[in-house]
């Protein structure tokens, strides 16, 4: 569904990734890990059109992203950044009336059929109290949720999350996460979702690519990838991984950094 050859992203001289190569299958739940810088967001922007690449292909659905039309793209696509700028006060529900857009008719006026999309997204995310406020109104994890919402309205085939649920309380975030998973083993939506929570992630994702100094370092199944070498590689931190108790999937525990390790991966952050 998802096809990525030879790609490389930067911005004006820099490159960021280089060569990458892999695929998404219809239905599946990825996570795109990394430490600060790696590159994860670049790639969410390239995969959804925002940047171009430097060099390489994206394919969806076998045809070139270039190629799409920014309607098509929208009706296949949704995309959640980190953060959304709103400055203008649509109210909540007119926020999420807007992922409605691409699936109207050119020139036609939104349906009671768009009406049902939007209000069932905002139940879903717990938002259906706030349809009359003005979006400038609300808490910041209150507007994400909305912008989540808005995304689920699209009712796309894919959806990419940019670090999505990083201002939303535990509570939240599981919430959030358990929809993406009902949606994905009811609906086959893919899900694609650069994050930093390792055991959210580990709980959630079936896939996990591991990205830094420029590439893909590790990518497959979360039991076979989720490992302390491949986390102590990519983070450059102690862990160990077991098995959480409750719900057997694996768990990262992080360990102390000793002073030793603190002045080997950063002489700059020395205690003394």
């Amino acid at each position: 569904m998802i096809q990525v050859q030879d790609l490389s992203l930067g911005y004006g001289e820099r490159l960021v990734l280089k060569d990458l190569n892999f695929q998404v299958e219809a239905g599946e739940f990825v996570g795109i890990l990394g430490p600060n810088g790696s590159g994860k967001s670049t790639l969410i922007h390239a995969l959804c059109g925002l940047i171009a690449p430097k060099r390489g292909r994206i394919s969806i659905k076998d045809r070139g992203l270039e190629d799409l039309a920014s309607r098509m793209r929208a009706q296949i696509l949704a995309v959640v950044p980190q953060v959304s700028d709103m400055r203008f006060p649509f109210n909540c529900l007119e926020i999420v009336l807007m992922g409605r857009y691409p699936r109207r008719r050119r020139w036609g006026s939104l349906t009671d059929d768009d009406l049902l999309w939007a209000l069932k997204s905002m139940r879903r995310t717990t938002t259906e109290h706030l349809q009359d406020r003005p979006v400038t109104e609300v808490s910041g994890g209150e507007r994400q949720r909305v912008v989540i919402a808005r995304a689920l309205a699209q009712d796309p085939e894919f959806l990419l999350l940019d670090e999505a649920t990083s201002s939303l309380d535990v509570r939240k975030k599981l919430e959030i996460f358990e929809i993406l998973k009902f949606l994905n083993a009811t609906k086959g939506l893919t899900v694609l979702c650069a994050m930093h929570d390792l055991n959210l992630a580990a709980l959630y994702c079936g896939r996990l690519m591991f990205i830094k100094d420029g590439g893909i370092i590790q990518d497959g199944p979360t039991e076979e990838v989720f490992t302390p070498e491949v986390l102590a590689r990519v983070y450059q931190t102690p862990m160990e991984v077991i098995r959480h108790p409750g719900h057997q999937r694996p768990y990262a525990v992080m360990l102390p950094l000793t002073p030793a390790e603190l002045e080997e991966s950063a002489p700059e952050a020395s205690l003394v």
